[in-house]
């Protein structure tokens, strides 16, 4: 009685299995999962004996006419059997001294997709754990960083009036995010979520400007601050980017003038540092921050609310751009006229805007400050020299430094010490990554610096800035003073196509003892933050919190 009732069972779940109808969707996603996984991993595939994207395009008209669930898994085991036989080496021995960092690595879909077969899933999970085992022929480490790069990689446009030539991008693009993107799995959307958002969106895309548009706002859910989206040729936007003539900061939604660029430009309608502006173009600054936010990729708030600032003090569309800033307790509308003075009038509009920095001074009390983004290696030992007999330095890296990080630590520390651990991509199990050994600085030094060490830091402390503080904390005696980083630390893999340029993070950046930085940035031991008062009132309050720590131990 019992083998009965299993029987019917079994029998009664092929029959469900055979006629349950599919969206488009379930299809799509499914099948860009098991290209992508081919492409990686098939030992014929990843060796480059096939026109990988022509198989795609020759798959998904076969793909789009599948009805149910068996005829859909059907169509991908005789895929997979057309590309003939993997042979067996299983099982593959893991390397020696190798230990593998696994929060992004998810193979579970093989089984548990519900278009998948028996069949279909066994013939996947085969493959893994045969996989292709030599050099790969799509993506290569980079010699020194770890993180990828693409060869044998088709850059072309997709024809845009073609549904599945748009789908190979984006297929393309969000197998690469799904094997070879250090921080997956910090993303506040799941990737598997934005594929089955984008796939639709994709497909309405009439013309090359929808098209890519979709790609943007699929690209900006990796929740990177080093991700950008640079499109090439577009059918509407013109090459001429005009600009406000000053650096702003978004302030309790409100957009604040920091620094003078064009001086001429900002005197012909009276703009001064501590100038707020409230709408552009009859939109409040809160009205842009919420449009934006599919648009622009940032780690976190403080640097997507950054990279948005700079976005909004540029015009790619008009010269005239209408402003309203509040100026004296009152709102007043200006019709602009914006300049591409950044690049062919930069001298006719910048004459003395900006004042020349010091790299390095003397402040009063016997404190140094450094100017950490523009201060160069061949500075360092002029600046040690001066400043090794302070009771404190201040280094400021509310900037990108010149790569100074070494000669810097080393002054520092008293000892050599470990800074980071990195993970970085095994190509031999694409998605797993590895631990690797790090990064250490200084040295048995007796001269290193005996004063204290502070770091001004906020959300332009990005990449190499956070990773020099990270060396710079070491000493053990070091302080930082300022608000959240960008989030965004290590090499980044860069990807170039003949519509679109983007880049993402390549390595994973730890702390020796394995705490995350992406997304968290460099944690200030004492927030400050600038205010509009203060920028108004021409004061730097994250310095003077830092010479208030100096002086007092608070």
């Amino acid at each position: 009685m019992q083998r009965i009732t299993l029987l019917v069972l079994v029998l009664f779940s092929q029959v469900i299995f055979s006629s349950i109808k599919i969206t488009e969707t379930e299809k799509l996603a499914a099948t860009c999962k098991v290209w992508g996984f081919l492409k990686y991993y098939h030992p014929k595939v990843a060796n480059g004996d096939f026109n990988w994207d022509q198989q795609l395009l020759d798959i998904l008209p076969k793909i789009e006419k599948a009805q149910t669930q068996k005829e859909y898994a059907l169509i991908l085991e005789n895929w997979i059997d057309d590309l003939g036989p993997v042979k067996e080496i299983a099982p593959i021995a893991k390397p020696k001294d190798v230990e593998y960092f696994d929060k992004n690595f998810d193979l579970s879909w093989i089984n548990s997709n519900k278009l998948f077969s028996k069949n279909l899933s066994k013939k996947l999970k085969f493959i893994e754990q045969n996989r292709f085992q030599g050099e790969p022929f799509y993506v290569y480490t980079l010699e020194g960083g770890g993180n990828i790069g693409l060869k044998n990689e088709s850059n072309k446009h997709p024809d845009f009036t073609d549904k599945n030539s748009k789908l190979r991008m984006v297929f393309m693009y969000w197998n690469l995010v799904e094997y070879f993107f250090p921080d997956k799995y910090l993303m506040d959307q799941k990737w598997d979520i934005t594929l089955e958002k984008t796939i639709p969106l994709a497909i309405k895309a009439e013309n090359q400007d929808d098209f890519y548009l979709a790609m943007r706002k699929m690209v900006s859910r990796i929740d990177d601050s080093h991700t950008e989206f640079f499109t090439y040729s577009s059918l509407t936007t013109p090459k001429t980017r005009n600009f406000f003539p000053a650096h702003g900061k978004i302030i309790d939604e409100k957009l604040v003038i920091t620094e003078i660029l064009a001086d001429s430009l900002a005197q012909a309608d009276d703009i001064k540092v501590g100038t707020i502006i409230t709408k552009i173009n009859d939109k409040t600054i809160r009205e842009i921050i919420a449009e934006n936010r599919d648009l622009i990729c940032a780690s976190n708030e403080p640097k997507y609310l950054d990279k948005l600032a700079e976005k909004i003090l540029r015009s790619y569309t008009d010269d005239l751009v209408k402003v309203e800033f509040f100026q004296n307790e009152n709102y007043v509308t200006k019709t602009m006229t914006w300049y591409d003075y950044h690049d062919s009038h930069r001298n006719e509009f910048k004459k003395g805007a900006r004042k020349k920095k010091e790299k390095f001074k003397l402040l009063e009390n016997n404190i140094g400050y450094v100017n950490m983004g523009i201060i160069d290696r061949k500075n360092i030992p002029d600046m040690i020299e001066a400043l090794k007999n302070t009771k404190a330095i201040i280094f400021d890296m509310r900037n990108y430094p010149k790569g100074t990080f070494e000669p810097i630590g080393n002054f520092l520390n008293p000892q050599e010490k470990k800074f980071a651990i990195y993970t970085l991509p095994d190509l031999t199990y694409p998605g797993r990554c590895i631990w690797s050994s790090g990064a250490s600085i200084g040295f048995d030094n007796k001269d290193y610096y005996k004063g204290k060490a502070v770091l001004l830091l906020d959300e332009k402390t990005q990449s190499q800035a956070e990773w020099t503080a990270m060396c710079f904390q070491t000493s053990g005696n070091t302080t930082i003073v300022g608000s959240q980083t960008a989030g965004a630390d290590g090499n980044i893999s860069i990807f170039d196509f003949e519509g679109f340029n983007t880049q993402f993070s390549g390595i994973g950046v730890f702390y020796p003892d394995k705490r995350e930085t992406q997304r968290i940035g460099i944690v200030p031991d004492i927030e400050a933050k600038q205010t509009i008062k203060g920028i108004q009132e021409g004061r730097d309050e994250v310095l003077d919190r830092a010479l208030l720590f100096v002086e007092s131990g608070k």
